[in-house]
């Protein structure tokens, strides 16, 4: 059986709200707005990065802290882009969205990618990260490049 026309309209609708998560997300990082950024989590909301140099935090309390020291000492500027998103039900879905990092690290230039496996749930009309799982390729002083930390991986 097909969907409805108003079935499909509401996906779309749900959809597109979850694209803007991220976008918002890089955009309060590069305003260094903390506040901000944690209103995008739920409640209970966390995020996790795979290389342990943060570590893994979850409630907005808990978040600004992580943020507010993160974001001092990085100076991140993420640009955010190919999001997959899955919708898994009227308040449930989950997607990737993949990133590259500019930024400064002990005064020197750095560059990163990597990517976002995200859940997000909707708390009454809006759409929230549930969790934010960060998977970094590499995160490395610019004038280094990346390649000798890629290729020790395979």
């Amino acid at each position: 059986m097909s969907k409805s026309t108003d079935t499909l309209v509401h996906e779309m609708l749900d959809r597109e709200a979850i694209r803007d998560l991220p976008i918002l997300y890089c955009h309060y990082v590069w305003k260094n707005d903390v506040k901000a950024m944690v209103d995008l989590f739920t409640e209970d909301g966390s995020i996790a990065i795979d290389d342990n140099t943060i570590p893994a935090t979850k409630g907005k309390a808990n978040l600004i802290k992580m943020y507010e020291q993160a974001l001092g000492d990085l100076a991140p500027r993420p640009f955010i882009h190919n999001h997959v998103v899955n919708l898994q039900g009227p308040d449930k879905a989950s997607g990737t969205a993949y990133v590259e990092i500019r930024g400064i690290s002990d005064g020197k230039s750095i560059i990163g990618a990597g990517y976002y496996d995200d859940e997000y749930r909707k708390v009454g009309d809006a759409w929230k990260f549930l969790s934010r799982d960060v998977k970094m390729y590499y995160m490395v002083p610019l004038e280094k490049g990346w390649a000798e930390k890629v290729l020790k991986g395979k």
